[in-house]
């Protein structure tokens, strides 16, 4: 079967791994229909973090300039001992001409898909489908069947290929009968929100500041108008307890301490995995993002590298669909992207947060002096900010044949 209008390549999930893949394909031409379960676009605070890298692709799809715009603008975080006035702070504008966002810029994720919607609709060649759940998909050598659920009722699509980004629970995953391998950690992860200035109480706080604790470690993040604020939970909680006012009033007053009581503005209770799917292609069915990797937050590696996904395989779409390359390309973006995902972002984020939860304060401490050794040396700092920015991620992946 050949992407028509009729029969445009199919994207289950209208977060921003699936608006990445969509919007560069009706760019270049290619008939593709987004499938969403929410009746808009979803309306999450998840992930908020958008590194160089990812700013440069938002950038070839005319979405950097307004997300630079609406953002906040991070150019150096910090890795802070919590017991000390230990403090390593890295500068992204170190990699000023290797990028050309040399920050991180920091906004909610919705806002991406909110601009992408806008102009998807301009697009002759994309369609969004509201409301509209994949529940399975099956296939054959010519097309792909996609059932879904509306509210009037079941509704089949058939496509020549199907590209699921319907997030860690994916159906298209899991229909497709490819395996989740990893695991989930004990403990939860809970964020709280609050309007209260950080920034004006620990002083030389940057806007992505990591505190590495033996008891209670924490991540401190601005993302305008509110601080977020994430710390690790007991197992053994009561999840209702955990997401209570008097919780997190005791966390928050224990961590930063203020006269008053904090205002929270939302809050956050949830599971941390470590997952890679087996495979992210089988036979014309897809996988990027969440349906096809997930790992902890720390670093804010998730969503980046779910776009990256969403980009790789975009680029190899619009060249096979173009006579330019054969399918062997689709094998190529399985082993790229998740060799990354293996090899780079698990290992990665699982460091970030081993690092941070070191239960010897003196091998805790020697960490984040070796830290600030890295940032008094010119070239081993911008080395270390390449890493964790994901261009040498990136750069390696390319390198893959």
């Amino acid at each position: 079967m050949e992407v028509s209008k009729e029969n445009p390549v199919i994207v289950a999930g209208a977060g921003p791994v699936g608006c990445t893949f969509a919007l560069y394909l009706a760019q270049h031409g290619i008939p593709v229909r987004i499938l969403e379960s929410e009746p808009d676009m979803p309306l999450t605070l998840r992930a908020s973090t958008w590194h160089p890298p990812t700013l440069d692709m938002m950038d070839t799809l005319g979405i950097g300039a307004p997300l630079v715009a609406t953002g906040l603008k991070v150019p150096r975080y910090q890795y802070r001992d919590r017991r000390s006035d230990l403090c390593a702070e890295f500068d992204l504008g170190t990699l000023e001409g290797d990028t050309n966002h040399p920050y991180r810029i920091q906004v909610e994720q919705y806002r991406m898909t909110r601009i992408a919607k806008v102009m998807l609709e301009t697009l002759p060649h994309a369609e969004i489908e509201f409301g509209t759940v994949v529940e399975t998909v099956w296939q054959t050598d010519d097309w792909v069947m996609v059932k879904t659920r509306t509210a009037e009722g079941t509704k089949e699509f058939r496509a020549p290929y199907v590209f699921g980004a319907d997030g860690a629970s994916s159906n298209i995953r899991v229909s497709s009968g490819i395996a989740y391998e990893g695991f989930t950690f004990p403990e939860r992860f809970l964020i709280a929100s609050t309007p209260f200035a950080l920034d004006q109480h620990i002083p030389n706080l940057a806007s992505v500041s990591y505190f590495a604790d033996p008891d209670e470690w924490f991540l401190a993040l601005h993302c305008r108008p509110l601080w977020r604020v994430l710390v690790p939970t007991d197992p053994e909680a009561d999840p209702e307890e955990l997401m209570s006012d008097d919780y997190l009033e005791k966390t928050l007053q224990g961590l930063v301490p203020k006269k008053g009581k904090y205002e929270i503005g939302h809050r956050t209770l949830y599971p941390v995995h470590q997952r890679v799917a087996e495979t992210y292609r089988k036979g014309r069915v897809f996988l990027g993002g969440d349906a096809a990797h997930i790992n902890n937050p720390l670093g804010g590696m998730g969503m980046n590298g779910g776009i990256h996904d969403a980009y790789n395989l975009a680029e190899k779409m619009v060249a096979f669909l173009n006579g330019e390359v054969n399918e062997d390309a689709f094998d190529l973006y399985d082993r790229q992207r998740r060799t990354m995902a293996t090899k780079f972002v698990q290992r990665q984020s699982i460091r970030n947060k081993e690092m941070l939860e070191n239960k010897d304060p003196e091998s805790s401490r020697k960490q984040i002096q070796e830290m600030i050794e890295i940032t008094q040396d010119p070239e081993r700092h911008k080395a270390f900010c390449r890493e964790n920015s994901m261009l040498n991620c990136l750069q390696e992946a390319s390198e893959i044949t």
